[in-house]
């Protein structure tokens, strides 16, 4: 099969997925992807956050310029294409004015640039941030290496959660993770990883858990009554063996570990939460590595909130099924930990929930695909939109106006008529597509980021101990904020803008008929204050990565800065900045 794709700096040309491959093997072809493709999302970030908030953006023919007005510098990229929403792809490496003309630079240089204008701009340095670009950079260029001589699965599924070699497009570090690169090659989802699970066995005075844990025991199952099996991430092992406590209760014979056992696991596009396809069960793990913004390990809070958040709301997805068949959230039922005097490092560090499987909701010949690779900008999978319109008759409008009709509402009616603030962002999502590519289910997943308003569940809330329930609210600007961004510009617009790359002069008619589906469901609805905005092209609110890493805060603290809509009716059809 053949598809039109670009790779980073190159101008569009036909070619097959074994060339594409190919022409990543070589050392210095993966050095120069990882080296484009970080520049770019510097760009990206860059125009989002800083540059078009205080307009100093704008399109000359075929480059976009950009000042960075603190700096007093002049920048400008190629444009491989323009969007109407300003996430442009882009074509090559930046340059800056200088006395001479336009001068070529690397991505360092302009890590650099983005350091001096936002430590001038917010008056507070982040000595991070230069090391924390070079990270990323350097897992990208690793797993380019090492995909290149490995072989890729030929489970389509799991082959779309592990194709997110280049991370965020607006985000400036987003593959930076600590600990050593021997370790993320081993565990990370982008090298292709499989690997069995760690198991201790646990005095049963030592488990802490709730909810229902039949799926854990039955891949777990204990020969000894005395003892509970806690499955455990061996990379989160090997970082809390030397914990005294951990060393002491091994000592004392209450924890045993029984070694690496058992089938072997797939990181998921989340790294911390694996897969067993046999088993169709997800576990998702605590994990003591920065991961672009945050150290990924369960708070002690967050653990007993999933359980508790699964209780409340899965009964209103059921009543949202029913309503607008194809939808579906995963259930998350039930967790299990080590308590050794309530020791809050190990209590949090081997956390591990467990997900329900994608088999129960799926319906005969649907396939599930990761919607972060259906929509990647540098496809590295079969997951991809291009691959998927290539099955059926490649009506780009049909494929996307069948995608939206499963994806909006079920996500509106939660927040609007249930107060259930969902998380679907491209990561969180998994796309049921037919044997022809089309879209026919949509399925929701992971509870970390889904919140409630507290006037639809004051009773329930009520009964919940505060530091559980405070943390699973949110109030409901925030809450339409984060579902707003999640659904509108983290999915749809990326998206619209993979389906663009592919046709071009589709753009306008692509997010017409966004808008088109949310007038419908507004109607059906009784004409929400919050969609008429959004039908009026009030500005969307998309998630300040770039401010947020600068200002080293977790990602419970993201501020959002105002987007230009292409949701108005008025809204102009070519792109004006």
């Amino acid at each position: 099969m053949t598809t039109s794709t670009t790779a980073p700096g190159d101008t569009t040309t036909t070619v097959t997925a074994a060339t594409a491959t190919a022409t990543a093997t070589a050392t210095d072809s993966s050095a120069q992807t990882a080296d484009v493709v970080t520049a770019h999302t510097l760009l990206n970030c860059l125009i989002r956050e800083v540059s078009a908030p205080e307009h100093q953006v704008t399109v000359d023919q075929d480059h976009l310029l950009l000042r960075l007005p603190r700096r007093g510098l002049l920048l400008r990229a190629r444009l491989r294409r323009a969007s109407l929403i300003g996430a442009h792809r882009f074509q090559g490496p930046a340059e800056r004015l200088d006395s001479d003309g336009w001068v070529t630079i690397g991505w360092r240089e302009l890590a650099g640039y983005v350091q001096d204008e936002l430590e001038q701009r917010t008056g507070t340095a982040n000595d991070e941030f230069l090391d924390q670009v070079c990270d990323s950079r350097e897992t990208i260029h690793t797993a380019l290496e090492h995909r290149a001589d490995a072989t890729p699965h030929t489970n389509l599924y799991l082959a779309s959660e592990q194709a997110l070699v280049f991370g965020h497009r607006f985000h400036p570090t987003p593959k930076a993770r600590t600990g050593d690169p021997a370790d993320w090659l081993v565990y990370g989802p982008e090298t292709g990883a499989r690997f069995r699970l760690r198991h201790l066995a646990l005095r049963r005075h030592l488990v802490r858990e709730e909810g229902d844990l039949r799926d854990l025991d039955a891949l777990c199952p204990g020969a000894d009554p005395d003892f509970v099996t806690l499955p455990v991430h061996p990379w989160q092992f090997r970082l809390l063996s030397d914990h005294h406590l951990l060393r002491a209760a091994m000592d004392a014979g209450e924890v045993v570990d029984t070694g690496l056992s058992g089938p072997e696991w797939v990181p998921t596009a989340s790294v911390r939460t694996l897969y067993q396809p046999d088993a169709d069960t997800f576990l998702k793990f605590s994990l003591n590595v920065r991961l672009t913004n945050c150290v990924r390990k369960h708070a002690r809070y967050e653990l007993s909130g999933a359980v508790a958040l699964n209780q409340l709301i899965q009964p209103v997805m059921a009543r949202i099924a029913d309503r607008f068949p194809g939808c579906a959230l995963l259930a998350e039922p039930g967790y299990r930990t080590l308590a050794v005097d309530d020791d809050t490092a190990l209590l949090e560090g081997f956390g591990v929930i467990v997900r329900s499987g994608l088999r129960p909701h799926l319906r005969p010949g649907v396939t599930p695909l990761l919607a972060a690779a259906v929509a990647d900008e540098y496809p590295t999978s079969a997951a991809h939109v291009s691959h998927l319109l290539a099955r059926g008759d490649g009506d780009v409008l049909a494929w996307w106006d069948a995608y939206l009709r499963l994806l909006l509402p079920p996500v509106l009616a939660a927040y609007l008529d249930h107060g259930v603030v969902l998380e679907p962002h491209l990561q969180n999502v998994v796309v049921g597509v037919n044997a022809e590519g089309m879209p026919a289910q949509m399925l929701f997943r992971d509870l970390e980021g889904t919140k409630l308003l507290p006037r639809h569940h004051r009773r329930a809330l009520a009964t919940l101990p505060e530091d559980v329930s405070g943390p699973l609210t949110y109030d409901a600007e925030r809450g339409w904020n984060r579902v707003a961004y999640c659904l509108l510009v983290n999915h749809v617009a990326e998206v619209v803008g993979a389906l663009a790359d592919l046709q071009p002069a589709r753009e306008p008619a692509l997010w017409g008929l966004v808008r088109d589906h949310l007038d419908a469901y507004a109607r059906t609805a009784a004409e929400p204050p919050r969609l008429r905005a959004l039908l009026c092209g009030v500005p969307l609110p998309a998630k300040a990565n770039l401010l947020l890493r600068w200002a080293r805060r977790a990602d419970r603290h993201a501020t959002y800065v105002p987007l230009t809509s292409p949701l108005g009716a008025d809204f102009p059809r070519e792109v004006s900045l």
